[in-house]
C-alpha cells in the first residue's frame, strides 16, 4: 500500500531548517534544527484510515472527511500498521504501558510517523514567520466560517509548500511530550480545528492531552524520516 496512490496528495518533501518554538504559558523559547523531512499533504482519511485499520467502507464524501476520534496511541499503533502494509520499516515499538510512555520512536525507519512538534510547526509555516501563512477565511475552516462541523481535507487554500489544513478544520497529534515535569504523560497536537475561535488557529497554538484523550476535532498527518 503506497499512501501516494492512496490518497492522491501524497507526501511533500519538506526542506531542512530550523524553527522556534514558544509555549505561551511558560513564555519560554527554544529553537530547533529540523532535518529534512516527508510530511503528508493533508491530514488522514475516513478513507485510508479504514483501508489500514479496518471496520464499515466509508460513502461518498465522507471518504475525504478526516479521520477523528483517534487517540495518539491509535495513530501510533495505525501508523505501524500502514508501515508494515507498505513494506517499510515501522518506526515504533514498545506500547504496553498505560500511558504510552515506553513508547519508543526509530527516527531512522523508514516507515509512517506523526511529526514531530518541531517539525509540525516548521513545515505550517513553510518559511512564513506571521501568525499564521495566509488569511484565516482563505486557509482554514474554524468556528467563524465552519458551521460548526469538520469538513473534507484539502478544501482550502495550502501553504507554500503544498500543505492543506495545517491550521483548522481539525487538530493533530505529534509525536512530542508537552512538559513531563508537570503534565506528565501528555503529548502535543496543534493547529486548531472547526469549532475553534481565531485565536486557537496559528501555527503557535499547543495543546496537549493524555496519549487516550480523543475528540471530534483531532486526527493527524503522517511523516516519514528522508
Amino acid at each position: 500500500m503506497d499512501l501516494e496512490t492512496t490518497i492522491g496528495e501524497g507526501l511533500v518533501d519538506i526542506p531542512g531548517g530550523t524553527v522556534v518554538l514558544r509555549d505561551e504559558g511558560t513564555d519560554r523559547s527554544w529553537e530547533v534544527a529540523v532535518p529534512a523531512f516527508r510530511l503528508a499533504a493533508c491530514t488522514v482519511t475516513r478513507e485510508l484510515y479504514r483501508q489500514v485499520a479496518g471496520g464499515t467502507p466509508v460513502e461518498g464524501a465522507r471518504r475525504r472527511m478526516p479521520v477523528t476520534d483517534v487517540s495518539w496511541r491509535d495513530a501510533v499503533r495505525f501508523c505501524d500498521r500502514l508501515s508494515r502494509a507498505a513494506g517499510l520499516r515501522p518506526c515504533y515499538s514498545g506500547g504496553d504501558d498505560a500511558d504510552a510512555q515506553d513508547v519508543v520512536c526509530d527516527w531512522d525507519a523508514d516507515g509512517y510517523r506523526l511529526p514531530s512538534e518541531a517539525e509540525w510547526e516548521y513545515a505550517c509555516r513553510a518559511g512564513s514567520s506571521g501568525v499564521r501563512y495566509g488569511e484565516l477565511e482563505e486557509i482554514a475552516w474554524y468556528r467563524a466560517n465552519s458551521g460548526g462541523t469538520v469538513h473534507e481535507v484539502g478544501t482550502r487554500r495550502p501553504n507554500a509548500w503544498g500543505l492543506y489544513d495545517t491550521i483548522g478544520n481539525v487538530w493533530e497529534w505529534c509525536w512530542d511530550v508537552y512538559d513531563p515535569a508537570v503534565y506528565g504523560p501528555y503529548r502535543v497536537f496543534r493547529g486548531g480545528g472547526a469549532h475553534d475561535r481565531s485565536w486557537g488557529c496559528r501555527a503557535s497554538s499547543r495543546r496537549k492531552s493524555h496519549p487516550a484523550f480523543h475528540i471530534d476535532d483531532l486526527g493527524f498527518r503522517l511523516a516519514r524520516s528522508r
